[in-house]
């Protein structure tokens, strides 16, 4: 009977992370993405930081197609945990552009990748999501996969056991990053029926936003894109609250620098987190997007959403 008794508890103690055992007697993970109270808790429920175009970064303020003041690993190092990007193809290579690469160039997806694996590398209890555009519909197998695997980032990116995942039945931060698996990769055309790169996930299956190029400074909620059979409860959710200003009314919008203290408050972002909650079961945001990241108190908002 003990003997029983053990081996049923010891296999009560097991979670199983994209197809990997871990006995949680052994979990390592006692930091998580700085705060040992995230390690226990599912991805689905912690609200990340997120950089808005975060290739697009210029100190010039006439650069209006610069939505970022900061590089990417100072964005990371003041706690950005999602990045954001736009891709086009250029000269037959996948860049991130911002609206077409003549107007913004941010060079490369691998050199871009390569350079958030040397982040990655170097701060190992860190849990990053990616969520790219894929406005041309470029081939996940013979352009996406191939960036990923030579920059490395494959290696460390998550394979939930199906699709779509319930925001409810993500793993928790110390799973993914004792797995080695913690890199969330989503794309938002291209994946929901080429499955060919399993790590590369459908994003509106299991996110939904709030609207983009917002002009209102108070940020009125609504879901705004959203797909596949979960309900909208079931979804994590990325809130878009970075301002845009329409120049003279030509329906020319741009970022707006100028009122991004404002903006990446902590009273702006928990206004608009609050008034979403109601399209998730009151639930905060698990994404909260931002231009000029190093502007405000973005990640001070991010705190209080995750009751820290």
């Amino acid at each position: 009977m003990h003997a029983v008794f053990l081996f049923l508890s010891a296999a009560a103690a097991v979670a199983s992370v994209s197809g990997a055992l871990i006995p949680q007697h052994t979990r390592r993970a006692d930091v998580c993405n700085g705060h040992a109270e995230l390690c226990g808790r599912s991805y689905g429920n912690v609200t990340f930081m997120g950089a808005h175009d975060s290739f697009a970064f210029s100190e010039n303020p006439l650069d209006l197609a610069a939505d970022q003041r900061v590089d990417i690993p100072s964005q990371l190092g003041l706690g950005v945990r999602l990045l954001q990007a736009q891709s086009h193809m250029n000269d037959g290579v996948l860049h991130f552009c911002h609206t077409s690469c003549e107007l913004f160039d941010g060079g490369s997806v691998e050199d871009y990748l390569k350079t958030v694996h040397d982040f990655l590398t170097a701060n190992p209890k860190e849990v990053l999501t990616l969520i790219f555009t894929n406005p041309e519909g470029v081939s996940l197998k013979d352009v996406w996969d191939p960036a990923f695997q030579a920059s490395g980032i494959a290696d460390l990116a998550f394979v939930p056991p199906s699709i779509p995942v319930k925001q409810s039945d993500w793993p928790t931060l110390g799973d993914m990053i004792d797995s080695g698996k913690r890199v969330v990769v989503f794309l938002d055309t291209g994946a929901d029926d080429d499955r060919s790169v399993p790590y590369i996930l459908p994003e509106f299956p299991m996110i939904w936003e709030t609207p983009f190029s917002v002009t209102d400074e108070n940020f009125p909620c609504s879901v705004d894109r959203i797909n596949g059979p979960l309900s909208t409860e079931d979804h994590m959710y990325m809130i878009n609250h970075s301002l845009n200003k329409d120049i003279f009314g030509l329906g020319i919008i741009v970022s707006d620098p100028l009122d991004a203290d404002d903006t990446n408050s902590v009273a702006s972002i928990m206004a608009n987190a609050g008034g979403c909650q109601g399209f998730a079961a009151g639930r905060a945001p698990n994404f909260v997007l931002l231009d000029f990241v190093n502007i405000g108190n973005g990640l001070d908002a991010v705190n209080q959403l995750n009751g820290l």
